[in-house]
């Protein structure tokens, strides 16, 4: 199950307390952890006694690396792939929703390698702390993914130019760089949250769930005001105004060519993003502006729909296959994609990774409808 649940006594009431425990593989999220985590968090969210919730990472360099694409590459060349696809993602974007609807309060905790799936736990929770050792990154354009998990709505909340620009060059943010844009809400000293959680357990919790988040709250900002911290400098600070403009404009092939053809001397952050972006995937680039486009216009629920088409139709082709293979399997870093260049790729061909491959009535979250947002 590679996670770990307990519930503790407060002073008054009880908080439940969720450990992603696979640290070998940073804490990757396989289909097992998925639904011990949705299991949990629906058994919560009924029960009286719990108040709040704390999600954090075990082992020293990540809160969650993604999803586990190992054992996904493994199950696409299965003969019932396609099945398992479809029940991964759909499960572990009904948990991303779950998070972000949850009834009560949840608070998590992220340190070291944060990105993809682990970005998508982090954004659906109430309260996201980071640790000084957070990285934050969407890296699905190195592997022939997209930015999934719910990013059509959070990266559409970063300020102008931004979210796009995580999403075609996967660049990485530390703690301020999380800070500034507002993809975390507090920073931390420490790594690990036991002094948080022993403060947790000396407050008298109420089971009324906004007087408990008013609490929490407070709690949360005292408890980070007490300790001085120091914010590593912002990368990101550096580029704002220049992303902003270089990412301005109706046309992705003109936004793409100026991203790569821009002239930034001695600057290791801006030039490890754009390298993502020219040695990542075409396709990839064109389903981020598609995707983040659309989504402005859909709610939560219908994002995750989408995303959810968007991934099944992934794994139908060979960019993904092919990018898992060249970053994790053989390693040698040279994947050959489907397609040169983004002004290669035909239209049709986008279009196509967001066409249901189910009627309408067999959309595998059609039922999100009960809490949609």
């Amino acid at each position: 199950m590679s996670i770990r649940t307990e519930t503790r006594a407060c002073s008054e009431g009880r908080i439940g307390l969720i450990t992603l425990d696979s640290s070998h593989n940073l804490n990757a999220l396989s289909l097992e952890m998925i639904n011990a985590l949705q299991a949990t968090l629906d058994e919560w969210a009924v029960d009286p006694s719990i108040c709040l919730v704390l999600l954090w990472g075990a082992g020293e360099r990540a809160f969650c690396a993604g999803a586990d694409i190992r054992r996904l590459y493994e199950a696409m060349d299965r003969d019932d792939g396609h099945s398992q696809v479809i029940r991964y993602f759909t499960a572990e974007y009904r948990l991303d929703h779950t998070l972000h609807v949850y009834p009560k309060p949840l608070v998590c905790w992220a340190h070291g390698y944060t990105m993809g799936g682990g970005l998508g736990l982090l954004a659906g929770c109430r309260y996201r702390l980071l640790a000084p050792s957070a990285q934050l990154a969407m890296p699905e354009v190195s592997i022939g993914l997209f930015p999934d998990v719910g990013a059509g709505y959070f990266l559409n909340r970063l300020p102008e130019g931004i979210g796009l620009f995580l999403g075609l060059t996967g660049a990485r943010l530390n703690q301020a760089d999380s800070l500034r844009i507002g993809l975390a809400d507090l920073a931390v000293a420490d790594e690990t949250p036991e002094a948080l959680l022993q403060r947790l357990l000396e407050t008298r919790w109420s089971g009324e769930v906004a007087a408990d988040d008013n609490r929490l709250y407070r709690l949360l900002n005292q408890f980070t005001g007490e300790r001085s911290i120091a914010l590593p400098e912002s990368q990101l600070a550096n580029h704002e105004q220049r992303i902003t403009r270089l990412c301005h404009g109706d046309s992705l092939p003109q936004i793409v060519n100026r991203l790569v053809g821009e002239t930034v001397e001695n600057d290791a952050w801006w030039q490890t993003a754009i390298d993502n972006l020219r040695n990542g995937c075409p396709t990839t680039a064109w389903l981020t502006w598609e995707q983040l486009r659309r989504a402005r216009q859909f709610s939560l629920k219908d994002i995750f729909r989408m995303e959810l088409i968007m991934a099944v139709r992934c794994c139908e082709g060979d960019d993904l296959r092919e990018g898992i293979r060249a970053r994790l399997i053989d390693r040698d870093n040279r994947p050959h994609w489907q397609y040169p260049a983004v002004d290669a790729v035909p239209y049709d061909d986008v279009e196509h990774y967001f066409t249901a491959p189910w009627a309408p009535a067999d959309d595998p979250l059609a039922d999100l409808d009960w809490h949609s947002t």
